[in-house]
């Protein structure tokens, strides 16, 4: 036996021209108005959840890009320094160099 269903008033926008008498034609049109204003405030609350949950992140994105910058900032001091150290540790070594062995003189050896 196929099982019967009762009609069920589906709530969305419902054509009221349709209608003979005009208290139909205004309860059709109240609940078409009613039916768009909860899906005014259903989307409104929806999207307003999304754009908090975006402002969230953009917040989140901004702080991770404040941290990165101040590693890059760090790690950019460091080889700057490693930079200078090195050319002081490059300077002493050419001054060792005898102003004979610049000329192209033999250097004396004081080991003979």
């Amino acid at each position: 036996m196929p099982a019967t269903a009762d009609a069920q008033d589906v709530p969305g926008i419902e054509i009221c021209t349709v209608e003979k008498t005009m208290e139909r034609r205004t309860s059709c049109l109240q609940s078409n108005v009613d039916f768009l204003q909860k899906t005014i405030t259903k989307l409104t609350t929806e999207h307003q959840q999304k754009l908090d949950a975006a402002n969230r992140q953009i917040e989140a994105l901004k702080a991770a890009v404040i941290s990165l910058q101040k590693v890059v900032g760090e790690l950019q001091a460091a080889q700057n320094k490693a930079a200078e150290d090195a050319k002081k540790a490059a300077a002493p070594a050419a001054k060792d160099v005898t102003p004979a062995a610049k000329d192209g003189a033999p250097a004396k050896d004081s080991a003979k």
